[in-house]
């Protein structure tokens, strides 16, 4: 098996576990369970924001550790300054990330993303009761009907969807429910990056959805590159992650695309 269908063969017998100790009754009456949503679509149509979805991640499997000693809190109250949204790895086992670290960033008025591998509806009603206002559906994991019966089950419970393709013939997985549509630059196979594929791509996108670019940006010029290509979204994590202090590293990579902007 190649690393996708190992998380996701191992995310299916870890959802069972969860689902087996918390029933679904019990998170409906999480506090967070009905709070009102904050529209990741929204903040990205906002010009006063950057257009960056600044992403939380301690580690990958391509890459190792990355960051083991960043504060969750610090790092995104320093991204939602001009974030126009954060991402939090929730997966523990390949990602190191927590369902903690999703509800520490709550602290955050800016939509949270919540960034794992969804295979089930339980997973979604996780999502809404650790304050997330934002889902991902992977289309490499997942049929197209699989992608419209969660995406419809999101929808129902207030939140949105950002529907991640990465190949041409993952189109068909775009529904009415899917209205953020994501290109993953990376290929999560093989973790190759080809960004003159992905706008190739785009172009093949319905003009009325909202297109974020993910993985492998580094630059300003990658977001400059991407806008002028029709998106609004950049997922942007490892980057900053990467930094001896990511909030520093965000804030100068702001800076620079603002004065890139203004020129």
């Amino acid at each position: 098996m190649n690393i996708l269908d190992t998380i996701i063969a191992h995310k299916r017998t870890d959802v069972a576990a969860r689902k087996a100790a918390i029933p679904a009754s019990a998170l409906e009456k999480e506090v967070m369970f009905s709070r009102k949503v904050l529209s990741l679509k929204e903040f990205l149509l906002d010009e006063n924001r950057t257009g960056i979805i600044a992403e939380f991640k301690r580690r990958s499997p391509s890459k190792g550790l990355i960051n083991g000693t960043a504060d969750v809190v610090e790092v995104t109250s320093a991204y939602a300054k001009h974030a126009s949204g954060l991402s939090v790895l929730t997966d523990e086992n390949f990602f190191g990330g927590s369902t903690a670290d999703l509800k520490a960033a709550r602290v955050n008025q800016v939509p949270i993303l919540r960034k794992d591998f969804i295979v089930d509806e339980y997973q979604i009603m996780e999502a809404r009761a650790m304050g997330a206002d934002v889902i991902l559906l992977i289309a490499a994991c997942l049929t197209p009907a699989e992608v419209k019966r969660l995406a419809t089950f999101a929808t129902q419970l207030g939140l949105e969807v950002l529907l991640e393709l990465h190949d041409e013939e993952e189109l068909e997985h775009i529904c009415d429910e899917t209205v953020l549509v994501g290109i993953n630059n990376r290929d999560l196979r093989t973790f190759k990056v080809d960004i003159e594929r992905s706008l190739a791509m785009a172009r093949k996108i319905p003009d009325n959805r909202i297109r974020i670019a993910e993985s492998g940006i580094n630059a300003v010029n990658n977001i400059l590159l991407f806008r002028d290509n029709g998106f609004r979204g950049f997922l942007i994590g490892e980057n900053f992650m990467k930094a001896e202090n990511p909030a520093k590293a965000f804030e100068d990579f702001v800076q620079e695309l603002n004065a890139a902007k203004a020129r």
